[in-house]
C-alpha cells in the first residue's frame, strides 16, 4: 500500500497528551508535531518524559488523554504492523552480540513488510544495500554486527531503520555514550536523510549545544509537560533553561562556528 503523499501537513501530531503508568503520571498534557523534512528534538533533564513521549507517540504505550494522529489518521487505528510500516526507531546503542552480519541486520528492517514466514526478495536486498550506502556501512555489510565500533552500529541501526521505508524516524539518545567526533557523525547523517524531503525526524538530546546545531525545532520537556516549543534560538533561552534544568546559563552565539553556545554559570 502507498504512503499517502504528505503535502506539507504533520506527519505526526500529539496533542495534550497524557500518560499515566503504574500511579503514576509520565506525560501531562504533551503536545509533538513533525513534518516532512523537519528534524524535531526532544531536550530536557533526566525524568522529563523525552523517551515516554517517543514510545507513546510510537504505539508502544497507552495514552490516557489526548490524541496522536499519524499521516492524518488517529494512531489508534492503526495495526502495529502498519505503524511499523510508517515509523522506524532507532534505539540506543546496546549490546549486539548475536552472530548476525550487518546485512542481515538492515535486512530485519523488511519486516514490517512481509508475510509470516516470507524470505526477503531481490527487492529487498536492493533496499538493505542502500540504506546500507546511504548510511555509508556498506563496506561493512558482511562483518559481524558484535564487531563494529559504537559509531558503526549506530549508522547500522539507522540503516535498519531506513529499510523500513518509513516516513517517520524516531531516535532514542542516538548519540549515548558516543565520543565528539561519532556524535556529529551520527546527526549531521540524520540530517542530511531528513532533508532529502519526504522524511521526518525526532530526536531525544541530552546535549543542547548539539541539539542547536542539528534541529530544526526543539520541544523542551519538563516534568512531562512542554515548557516551550520553538527554533533553538527561541527555546534555548536563560529563563527556560532554569525552569528545566535548575542552572543559571548564558547563550551565545559562537564567533567562530556561527553555532549557539551556552555558558553555564557557576
Amino acid at each position: 500500500m502507498a504512503l499517502p503523499v504528505n503535502n506539507g501537513r504533520a506527519l505526526l501530531r500529539a496533542e495534550d497528551v497524557r500518560c499515566r503508568l503504574d500511579d503514576a503520571d509520565i506525560l501531562r498534557g504533551a503536545s509533538l508535531s513533525v513534518r516532512a523534512g523537519e528534524l524535531v528534538g526532544l531536550i530536557g533533564p533526566n525524568g522529563a518524559g523525552k523517551s515516554s513521549l517517543l514510545r507513546v507517540v510510537s504505539g508502544l504505550w497507552p495514552i490516557s488523554g489526548g490524541t496522536v494522529t499519524l499521516l492524518d489518521r488517529p494512531l489508534r487505528d492503526y495495526a502495529p504492523r502498519r505503524v511499523a510500516q510508517v515509523v522506524a526507531q532507532v534505539p540506543q546503542i546496546t549490546a549486539l552480540d548475536f552472530p548476525f552480519t550487518v546485512r542481515q541486520v538492515v535486512l530485519m528492517g523488511r519486516s514490517p513488510h512481509l508475510s509470516r514466514f516470507a524470505l526477503e526478495s531481490a527487492q529487498d536486498r536492493a533496499l538493505a544495500d542502500e540504506a546500507l550506502r546511504r548510511t555509508g556501512t556498506l563496506d561493512l555489510a558482511e562483518r559481524l554486527i558484535g564487531t563494529l565500533s559504537g559509531g558503526e552500529r549506530q549508522r547500522v541501526l539507522i540503516a535498519r531503520a531506513l529499510t523500513q521505508q518509513p516516513r517517520l524516524l524516531l531516535l532514542d539518545e542516538p548519540t549515548a555514550n558516543l565520543d565528539l567526533l561519532h556524535e556529529l557523525s551520527i546527526l549531521a547523517l540524520v540530517r542530511g536523510l531528513v532533508g532529502e524531503g519526504d522524511l521526518g525526524a525526532v530526536a531525544a538530546l541530552h546535549d543542547l549545544e548539539l541539539a542547536a546545531r542539528a534541529c530544526d525545532r526543539l520541544v523542551l520537556l519538563h516534568e512531562g509537560a512542554v515548557l516551550a516549543d520553538g527554533s533553538p534560538a527561541e527555546v534555548l533561552t536563560p529563563a527556560l533553561l532554569r525552569a528545566a534544568y535548575g542552572v543559571e546559563t548564558r547563550p551565545f552565539t559562537d564567533p567562530v562556528t556561527g553555532h549557539l553556545r551556552i555558558a553555564v554559570r557557576g
